[in-house]
């Protein structure tokens, strides 16, 4: 049994999983996310903002002290969409380090999408396979097949944070800006269609807080509850309705949902349609909704590659 520290620097969150991990268990200590936007404005700018930076830095210093506190063994850090654009990576990578005493790794789209895999399909028991995986993230979606391992994959650029801040812009969208953003997601699925064989696929399976927090609202929760929301079947005409609920609400319309984490109010509407998209491109009849996901992968891959150090620096 190993206690390892994975660490998900995506768009718009990081996030903490300690866990203890033996073969293919894999048991929570701590799993934590905080809503940093680190991508705030890396699509018009081509950096990352100041104050995204130290939005990242203060939530990894707690990070780190969560580790040292649960003496974990190994600490794994990984980032994607954001960083992969970024002029000014090396100061992101610089920061990290000196936090957390190890350097981040700045994934391609091809791992990001193996380990999103690894992590979705440990706990899939009596699913069929083989799996098509939907990762959608921040800044990127990728979109894996597979069933003990990664058959096809294909990561392209279209994220709940990158399409709200190009296209979704009104409070709610405009019907012209929905339009606009559907055309950016089928071009997108476009090149999924080239490298992936979406057909062969016996289980959808949808990843990351655009999903889980889709099928919360589908189910009607009076809380968001990942037990609830774990492995759930959610079927298309569900994803249908609450993706249209949420291109109609303002955002004081979705802050007030009792499932809506803060920090997924301004882009949640963009996620949904990208979900919807997909599933309606491909005629998908339900998406099984999971709460594990790249931490988990980065969990499994820390334990049985041992990557890392024994935990982050006693000063940070």
């Amino acid at each position: 049994m190993t206690r390892v520290g994975a660490v998900d620097c995506g768009t718009n969150s990081v996030r903490l999983l300690v866990a203890d991990v033996d073969g293919d268990t894999l048991v929570d200590v701590h799993r934590e996310m905080r809503v940093v936007r680190l991508g705030q404005g890396v699509d018009e700018t081509g950096r990352l903002a100041p104050e995204a930076l130290e939005r990242t830095f203060a939530a990894l210093r707690d990070y780190a002290s969560i580790c040292l506190e649960t003496r974990t063994e190994r600490v794994r850090m990984v980032a994607t969409s954001a960083t992969r654009d970024a002029a000014n990576a090396a100061e992101f990578v610089t920061g990290c380090t000196a936090i957390l005493g190890v350097a981040p790794q700045v994934v391609s789209g091809a791992e990001e999408a193996r380990l999103s895999f690894r992590g979705a399909t440990a706990e899939l028991v009596g699913f069929a396979a083989p799996y098509v995986v939907c990762d959608i993230g921040g800044g990127s979606t990728e979109v894996v097949l597979g069933t003990g391992d990664v058959a096809q994959s294909a990561s392209v650029d279209v994220g709940c944070v990158r399409l709200t801040e190009r296209l979704l812009r009104a409070d709610p969208p405009t019907a012209v800006e929905v339009v606009a953003a559907v055309d950016a997601i089928g071009r997108a699925l476009r090149v999924v269609d080239a490298a992936v064989d979406v057909a062969r696929g016996r289980t959808f399976v949808g990843l990351a807080g655009s999903v889980t927090t889709v099928a919360a609202l589908a189910l009607d929760l009076p809380a968001y509850d990942p037990h609830a929301i774990h492995l759930a079947r959610i079927p298309a005409l569900a994803v249908e309705e609450v993706t249209a609920m949420l291109l109609a609400a303002t955002r004081e319309e979705r802050a007030a949902l009792p499932v809506m984490h803060p920090g997924r109010v301004d882009v949640i509407a963009a996620g949904a349609l990208v979900l919807r998209e997909t599933m309606r491109r491909w005629s998908l009849p339900e998406v099984v909704a999971s709460e594990r996901d790249i931490l988990d992968g980065i969990a499994y891959g820390i334990a049985s590659a041992r990557v890392g150090r024994t935990g982050p620096d006693e000063g940070a």
